[in-house]
């Protein structure tokens, strides 16, 4: 297990690939850690630097008190790559990996080569939702409201399928706190603005049936990039990695050939 110590936090994270090579970074979703992209990195082409961590209050990083600020987990991203002497990598962000993605573009060019938004958006839903779920968490906890997160990830075939248990145990074993806490984050965020501006090589990627960023929501924040590319993946909800993982290695391999990555 590798860890950071940067500043205030202790982030854990994950070296695969080729050290030498050029570097591919994932920033997880809310409610998951690395291992969301553990069915995607063997059918990656050899010869990345695949880096993967556990955000501040998810996984095994530092859990410190909520809330936390989107220029907060920014910020840990940025100084866990310099940490890492990384340049150029190519970011993939999933849901807030993808908002995190776009505040780290906006603010250090010299690290994000190229983006992956990843049922994301430039905002996500408004702060009022965002408070009632935080609310309802406070009083009941992961379980007051896991089934009703399951629904907006997966598609009904794999909520009824064996894996789907296994996705419901590592909500619950989430940290409230650190839930929480970057919920308080996403309430806080619009990028429209900011993403607007950005000129750099773009691939949207939405799921046919995600619940919580819409597709369409997925595409309006891609098309703020002149030039970027959209993939929907069908018969997946808010988690393609994990619902269809092949789609999802396939569409991330053609789009890091064609910018010439790989």
């Amino acid at each position: 297990m590798a860890t950071a110590h940067l500043n205030d936090i202790t982030l854990h994270y994950v070296e695969d690939g080729d050290p030498e090579g050029a570097p591919l970074v994932f920033i997880n979703s809310l409610g998951t850690d690395v291992r969301v992209w553990d069915d995607v990195l063997p059918l990656l082409p050899k010869g990345l630097r695949i880096i993967r961590f556990d955000k501040r209050g998810h996984g095994q990083s530092d859990c410190p008190p909520a809330p936390y600020a989107m220029g907060t987990l920014v910020r840990d991203t940025e100084t866990l790559l310099d940490h890492l002497e990384v340049k150029d990598a190519v970011l993939v962000g999933l849901s807030i990996g993808g908002m995190i993605t776009q505040g780290l573009a906006v603010k250090r060019l010299d690290l994000v080569r190229a983006m992956v938004l990843s049922n994301t958006a430039a905002k996500i839903g408004q702060p009022s939702m965002w408070q009632d779920r935080i609310t309802a968490l406070q009083a009941g906890g992961m379980e007051a409201l896991v089934d009703n997160i399951l629904e907006r990830w997966f598609t009904k075939a794999f909520r009824e399928s064996d894996a789907a248990g296994v996705w419901r145990q590592r909500l619950l074993d989430t940290p409230l706190e650190g839930y929480i806490g970057c919920c308080h984050a996403i309430a806080g965020t619009d990028f429209y603005t900011p993403t607007s501006g950005l000129r750099l090589p773009t691939l949207g990627i939405a799921g046919s049936d995600d619940g919580s960023t819409p597709a369409d929501l997925v595409r309006e924040t891609t098309d703020l990039v002149p030039g970027s590319k959209f993939k929907l993946i069908r018969r997946a909800g808010h988690i393609p990695c994990v619902e269809q993982p092949e789609t999802y290695a396939e569409a991330l391999t053609h789009f890091l050939q064609e910018i010439g990555h790989v």
